[in-house]
This record gives structure tokens, sequence and C-alpha cells, in this order.
């Protein structure tokens, strides 16, 4: 089924089937967000929606049972009537419904009595006699009931994308936003693009993206009943250059005034999107994060006494190579410039090249680390902005003092580790401004740098579990771009369940087989980081895949498929064979390379 024409309340008029418990949602080929089949039960619910969209009035989508899930991903949308993937449950290959609830009396009168928040308005919202919710206001068809709000369990932060050319005010483009999830979508999917949007002719306009970010709330796929919805605009910055500029001495004859000592980046940037949805963590490390920076404001703007509570806006990341830390930084300034644009007109992140910062000349490393801060202070007095300073590999410049009063370090660094903190402490006092850093050698850092520090985050090496996310992703994104045929590979925990449940048809069978030889590939995976994880499908293709090509004309006669929109690429056990040997190589390099340095061959 398709929509309708928009109506010129914006929206198309959206019907809703009901002569099934399942709901079938296809729009060709699936993305890579939806790879996963799945099926849940559609309980009985209705829309009651407000008289007036002008205001940022919201929907309430009402129901009498919860929906069992199952799987890694959901197809979110329940309401909208085109085309969507089918959803499967992975569990049920006899395609049975596991975990129904029957439908539950007690709320039947709940169902015919509950009146839409309206956030402000006056109006109800309006159900027929038999529960039955309309898309207009009450009228002789309805009957009106009193209002009833209820406090939001929790909060779904959804992120809009604009276009550098839209018009319409952020005000008007969060409604709309707000009304049209509310009207399409049961349960949101934290980390899944909204679909539909774009048929929308004022979003089609103006947005270029628009996703659910994060849940405050455990459950993977939160009711939107239940929650605030709580929409970011952003536009991404028009400068996509980075700037560079040295911390120099000022002296003419020194040949180091061609070093660049940091780098500044506009924020949000178009090439940092994505980046913080990619980052997989089996620990709540990007929420904790996120909460920090929120209670800082919070403490900030309330103006508690400096003196009886303190915080220093400093945050360290350690762990060993390869595990994410610098991303996770970099996704973190991404993240606050769009969660604080309206409290920031602008972001920026400062990369400090910490190895610049050391000159040749006696005494003058200290100055060259105060000059780089002045150049930050300058940013930070613009209030209008959030600025991010990102210290990778803090032990250059942070070294334990202990050495250099021992005789063991050069005396040049004892001043660079003063000066260093003494920038650190003036910058706490201001509001706009975050310092992040991470190393890979956390003992070698001086301990007043670590006791500077409000958060102290150990980042390693990802489990079994997260290895399956990271590959996953991986060949998600090669099915995408027609690399590899499209299939929907199961989550880790759907794995588990069917180790031993064979699938009777023989299409769900080879699903199943292809999932679990991936899940085994994940936990042989242990021990490597995700930096390593990500190069194995290039890798893997280098190696012994290259000779397949032959055996694939579609790749190498340009005729073949001529305008097929989806060209199916290599198999899914092409694709599984190459990685599985990729990944018995790269273990047998790192034990080779580990008996060379315990002999000392290296």
């Amino acid at each position: 089924m398709s929509p309708q024409d928009p109506t010129p309340g914006l929206f198309s008029q959206l019907s809703i089937s009901q002569t099934s418990n399942s709901i079938s949602l296809t729009n060709g080929p699936p993305s890579a967000h939806h790879h996963q089949q799945q099926r849940y039960h559609q309980p009985h619910r209705q829309l009651i929606q407000s008289e007036s969209m002008q205001s940022g009035m919201s929907l309430e989508t009402l129901e009498d049972e919860r929906m069992p899930m199952s799987g890694e991903r959901s197809g979110s949308r329940s309401r909208y009537s085109g085309d969507r993937v089918d959803h499967g449950d992975e569990d049920d290959e006899d395609g049975d419904h596991e975990g129904e609830d029957d439908d539950d009396d007690e709320f039947e009168q709940e169902r015919k009595t509950r009146a839409s928040d309206h956030l402000g308005g006056n109006g109800y919202g309006a159900v027929d006699g038999k529960g039955n919710g309309h898309l207009k206001g009450a009228n002789s068809n309805g009957f009106q009931l009193p209002r009833r709000t209820a406090a939001p369990k929790g909060i779904v932060h959804v992120e809009v994308r604009l276009n550098p050319y839209q018009a319409l005010q952020t005000p008007q483009i969060r409604s709309i936003v707000r009304q049209y999830i509310s009207e399409n979508f049961e349960r949101a999917e934290p980390g899944a693009e909204v679909e539909g949007w774009e048929e929308v002719e004022v979003l089609r306009g103006c947005a270029e993206r628009i996703v659910f970010a994060e849940s405050t709330l455990p459950d993977p796929f939160p009711l939107l009943s239940e929650v605030k919805l709580v929409v970011h605009v952003y536009q991404p910055s028009n400068h996509t250059g980075i700037q560079e500029f040295a911390a120099t001495t000022g002296d003419e004859d020194d040949d180091e005034d061609n070093v660049m000592a940091a780098t500044v980046q506009e924020l949000p940037s178009r090439s940092l999107d994505g980046l913080w949805e990619s980052l997989i963590y089996t620990e709540d490390i990007k929420p904790r994060l996120l909460n920090y920076i929120y209670t800082t404001l919070l403490f900030s703007d309330a103006d508690v006494d400096f003196n009886i509570i303190t915080w220093n806006r400093v945050v360290l990341l350690h762990g060993p190579p390869g595990t994410g830390k610098t991303s996770l930084c970099r996704a973190l300034a991404q993240k606050l410039a769009i969660r604080l644009s309206e409290r920031y007109a602008r972001g920026r992140l400062v990369e400090i090249n910490s190895h610049s910062l050391f000159s040749k000349w006696f005494s003058e490393s200290g100055k060259l680390v105060q000059k780089l801060f002045a150049r930050v202070n300058e940013m930070v007095e613009d209030e209008s902005g959030f600025v991010v300073v990102l210290i990778d590999e803090v032990e250059s410049l942070t070294a334990a003092r202990a050495g250099a009063m021992s005789g063991t370090e050069p005396s040049d660094a004892l001043r660079v580790v003063n000066a260093l903190l003494t920038q650190l402490d003036k910058l706490k006092h201001r509001k706009n401004v975050l310092v992040m850093s991470t190393s890979n050698i956390a003992q070698a850092i001086d301990s007043a740098f670590v006791d500077r520090a409000d958060i102290k985050q150990y980042i390693g090496l990802p489990p079994p579990e997260a290895n399956h996310w990271i590959l996953t992703g991986c060949l998600n994104e090669m099915m995408k771009r027609g690399l590899m045929e499209n299939i929907n590979l199961l989550d880790w925990k759907t794995c588990d369940k069917v180790r031993e449940k064979p699938a009777k048809q023989s299409n769900l069978e080879r699903v199943r087989q292809a999932s679990l030889r991936l899940a085994r590939i994940s936990e042989a995976c242990q021990g490597m980081s995700g930096r390593t994880l990500r190069r194995l499908p290039v890798l893997s293709y280098a190696r012994y895949m290259v000779s397949l090509s032959l055996a694939h004309p579609a790749f190498d006669d340009p005729e073949a498929d001529e305008g097929a929109p989806n060209r199916p690429g290599y198999a899914v056990e092409d694709w599984l064979d190459a990685l599985e040997r990729v990944v018995k190589d790269e273990g047998a390099q790192k034990e080779a390379l580990e008996r060379l340095v315990g002999t000392g061959g290296v």
C-alpha cells in the first residue's frame, strides 16, 4: 500500500491494517540499519491528534499491551502504510509468534478514557465508542474526555541534520519532526534512521537526515507514548577545512616556527557524522560521558561555589592502542555541538600536537605550552561557542615529574608539565570548554594530571559480543555498497538461542549457519583491537577474494546487470571463508612477533 497525497496539514492520511496481528513493512532492499529479519506482535492501539500543529503539540500513542521484540533491530515504524522491510522473528522459523500476550481487559476502559497531552493546548483528542482513534478532533463521531497527563519515564533524543539552504526556523522544524514521529511510530529504535520523512514536503526541502539517537531507558525499543521526544536540529559547518596554527616563541631565527602545534575544526562537521554510532562498547561509556557534560553545565548554571564543590572539565581515556579512544573524543565533540546547538551557536574541536610543544632550546617548551593555551583562551572568550580541546597521547606532555627530579628526564619536561597544569586550572572556570585526553601508557602520566581528571575511563579491547557488532556492521556496509549479497544476519543473542535449533526452511537455515559462523569468527578475534577488526574486510578481499572475481562476472562485465539498482555481490560464504583465513593469519603473525620480542629478536 502507498500513502495518500499529503493534506494541507503537512502529513498524509495514514491507514492502519487490522486484519492481521503482524505488520509487513517493505521498502526495497534492506538498509544498512535493518539487515536482521524480525516479526513482532501488533497490539491494539489508538492515535489521538492534537488540534494545533503550529504550537508544537505532540501526539500520544495509546496501547493496551507491551509489544514483544526479538533480535537486534526492529521495524520501528508501525503506522506508515507504505512499503517497508518485513521484520521476521529469527527465533521462530515456522512463523509462529512467540511470547504474544492475550488482550488485557483491564486496559480496555483505560484505552477509551485517555486523552492526548496537548502541552498547553485547550482542545481534546477523540476516540469513538469502540476506542478507535481518529486523526481529527472531537465531533459528532466521537466524545470529549478530560485531559490526563502522565510523567514520561525517559527521554528519546532525535537528531535532524539540515541542508545548507534551509530557510525554516528551528522551532518549526522541531515541531514538524516531533509531530511526524509521534504520528507514524509506536516505538523508537536508538541508532536507527527515521524512515519515510522524505514523504513530508516540508522536511524533504530542508532536512538531510533524521535519526533516533539515544534513549535514557534500558528498553532497546522504548514506547514513544512513555517518553519525551527531544529533537535536536543542527546544520553542519560550511567550513570543511581544518585550520592549523603554531605556538611559536616569536624568535625569527627559530626554525620551529612552521611546526603546527594544533588544528581547529568547526563543529558540527559532516565528516564526523555517524562516528558516534559506529563506536561499540559493552559498557555504558558513551552515556556516562554525556551525563557528565550535562552535570557540569547544570552545576555551572546553578552557580555552585567552586570553593566547596569543584570539577576540572578534564576527561582521561586510557587503554591499549586501537580501541577507539581518539575517535570517541572526536565523536563526543561532534555530539556536544549537536546537543548544545540551542545553547551555543558554534562548536570547535582543537586537537593539540603534543610533540610540537617541545623546543630544542632550553626552557622554551614551557613557553610554547603557554602560548598555545593563550590561543585556546581566545576561543573560549567567545561564550557563544563551545570548545573541546583534545590532547592525544597526553603522556608526551605529562610525563611523571619524578623522572625529571631523579635526572632520568630533561628538566625542561618538568616545566612543560607545570605549564600544562597551570593552564588547566585556568580553563576549569569556563563553562564552555571541555578538555579530552587520551593515553596508551597511563602509568607514565604525572599523578597531578591524573588527579585533575574528573573521569578516568579505561577503554579495553572489545569482547566477542562487541567484535560481533563491529564485524556485522562491516558486512552490512558491504551489502549496502553491493560488495556482498543482502542477507539478514542474526544478532549475537539470537545466535545463542538458535545454536541448537536448525531451521526447517533452507533459506532460513542458510542464514542461521552464516550467522553462527560469524559468531565463531568473532570469538576467534578475542584480543584484537577495534582498529584491527575494521580492516579485516580489506585484508580478506586483498588476500583471498581477488581471485574469485572471474567467478562473479557482474563485477567485471560492465554490461552485466546493467541498470540494476541493487546488484548482488559476493556470496556471504565467500566472505566468511576469507575472514576466517585472515583471522588465522593475523593470529599467527601476532604470535611470531611476540616470540621475537620475547627472545630479543626485535
